[in-house]
């Protein structure tokens, strides 16, 4: 009886303990107590995060990989039973949602957001229950190198915060240009986390500058002739409606993101193209829904992080509600890509079609510089507007590609296979020498910028031509169906005349039958290309 009263009462001080220590620990942000005009140092934000997850069993902080900086990538999950290991993450049949922050850490309204945001979450029982169909997983700051670049000149005019992180990371690359190529070892940690979360839906968060508009926030959702299909018609009529009348709902504006230079938008403007080497042109290449945030930044950082905070939770909402439809849409995507035959590789937009947004704006027009003897654009906020505008964003194929039903890679192709292994991609081996009829692509023309960007040449207005060959494979080298997740992605990458090619060595098969086999491509032009 003794041994029981004991027993109770260790429990109840534990208990106590417990509750007394969550009570005694602030977790308030630098964000708050500078009333939003600071956001943490790289360091103080892992910190941040690591006793978040010490206090709280629903949150949880592992490390991936190295990135250029010589420090890992992190990613914090939230999840209502916890997680204790990473590869609970892809087995749960939850909702999965992938924030990606600090990609350019001078734009770092997604990391405060973040912080915020996951804090609140594990404070709030309802919050909890809310979302406990959902694991949400935090990338806290993906360019570790350029955030601890530390600065406060680096984005002229942006208001806000008092110092930030720099554009490029450790090695000055643009990671938002790198999720194809992957010479970054950012990207390629990236690809592994990625993988492992196997996100239904993705979130970037970004600043924008250019054009002057009453906007704090923009959305840049995957171009969605480009994702195509019935996930791309979901995200066109179903997701970004609601996610934009959940925002007005809260008193919060919202419009597609002003891709305009040097001209103002009551012209009219054009959805941005997301081709693979963005982070959701990457994405998509794997079913995901994906969506960049653009704050503006012009107006007040406190402004930015908190439209960009109730953005996410209206993402997660949304992924909520329709978390049977969206799991259903990405599990039949590949089988609806295949049936199709031939797969769109170019676009152009359909200056036909368009929508009209109720744009609200403020007028510009040309004044002298006072810095040059030219002229530049000055937007007026004491004339500020609302005008119809013409939104493009449709876009129309301008070439296809015949799918094959597999592609061969020869084994000394280290590079490639490389990025074939950091996405998943499934292949097997010649197990003996192996001589196939074969369709082979020459590549007979193509362009190339006059400079490097990265240490790639980028290739444009490649022509190919067609010859049938017989071809002796090795042992060893590579088969990759195109029967897999992954398709997309194949084809973005190893079809010579595609946006985001590797145009390298690589062969494919197309099967007609059972007996024969014809080759459809081999590029035989060995060069590195973006």
């Amino acid at each position: 009886m003794k041994k029981i009263v004991f027993l109770i009462t260790l429990c109840i001080l534990i208990i106590s303990c417990d509750s007394s220590s969550k009570e005694n620990t602030d977790f308030t942000t630098l964000f708050e107590t500078s009333k939003g005009t600071e956001t943490p140092e790289y360091k103080d934000v892992i910190s941040y995060y690591t006793k978040l997850s010490e206090e709280y069993s629903q949150i949880s902080l592992f490390s991936f990989g190295q990135t250029d900086a010589g420090e890992p990538l992190h990613l914090v999950t939230f999840n209502r039973e916890g997680i204790y290991n990473v590869d609970e993450i892809n087995n749960s049949t939850k909702n999965r949602i992938l924030i990606n922050n600090g990609i350019h850490p001078g734009e770092s309204d997604g990391i405060d957001a973040s912080m915020l945001l996951l804090r609140d979450i594990v404070q709030n029982d309802s919050l909890i229950e809310k979302y406990k169909n959902s694991i949400i997983c935090v990338i806290p700051v993906y360019n570790v190198g350029g955030s601890l670049n530390r600065n406060s000149h680096s984005r002229a005019n942006q208001n806000g915060p008092l110092e930030y992180g720099f554009r490029g990371n450790a090695r000055n690359y643009d990671l938002n240009r790198d999720f194809i190529k992957q010479g970054t070892k950012n990207a390629a940690t990236f690809a592994e986390i990625f993988h492992t979360v196997n996100p239904d839906v993705f979130i970037d968060n970004h600043v924008s500058n250019g054009a002057d508009y009453q906007y704090a926030i923009t959305h840049l959702f995957t171009q969605h002739n480009k994702l195509g299909g019935n996930l791309g018609a979901f995200l066109q009529n179903e997701m970004r409606p609601e996610l934009e009348a959940s925002l007005k709902e809260k008193n919060i504006n919202i419009t597609p993101y002003v891709n305009v230079w040097g001209t103002t938008p009551e012209a009219g403007f054009s959805q941005f193209f997301d081709s693979p080497r963005y982070s959701t042109g990457y994405t998509t290449l794997f079913h995901t829904l994906g969506l960049m945030v653009e704050t503006h930044m012009l107006k007040p950082y406190k402004t930015r992080v908190e439209q960009t905070y109730e953005l996410l939770f209206s993402a997660f909402d949304f992924t909520e509600e329709n978390s049977e439809v969206i799991k259903d849409l990405r599990a039949k995507a590949t089988d609806e890509i295949l049936a199709k035959k031939t797969y769109p590789i170019h676009y152009k937009v359909d200056k036909e079609k368009f929508r009209t947004l109720n744009f609200k704006g403020y007028e510009g027009e040309e004044i002298d510089s006072k810095v040059t003897n030219g002229k530049r654009l000055f937007y007026d906020r004491s004339l500020p507007f609302d005008k119809e505008v013409k939104y493009f964003d449709e876009f129309a194929v301008t070439k296809e590609v015949t799918i094959p039903k597999a592609y061969i890679l020869q084994s000394g192709w280290h590079n490639v296979i490389d990025r074939l292994n950091n996405n998943a991609i499934e292949y097997t081996y010649f197990e003996n020498d192996t001589v196939i009829n074969v369709e082979v692509n020459h590549i007979k023309d193509f362009k190339s910028r006059k400079a490097p960007y990265e240490g790639h040449y980028l290739h444009y207005n490649t022509v190919v031509e067609k010859s049938l060959q017989e071809i002796t494979f090795k042992a060893g080298d590579l088969l990759i169906t195109t029967n897999q997740n992954g398709v997309r992605y194949l084809l973005e990458t190893l079809e010579a005349e595609a946006t985001d090619s590797f145009l390298i060595g690589i062969f494919s098969i197309l099967f007609y039958n059972k007996k024969k086999a014809i080759l459809v491509m081999c590029l035989k032009k060995l060069q590195k290309s973006y």
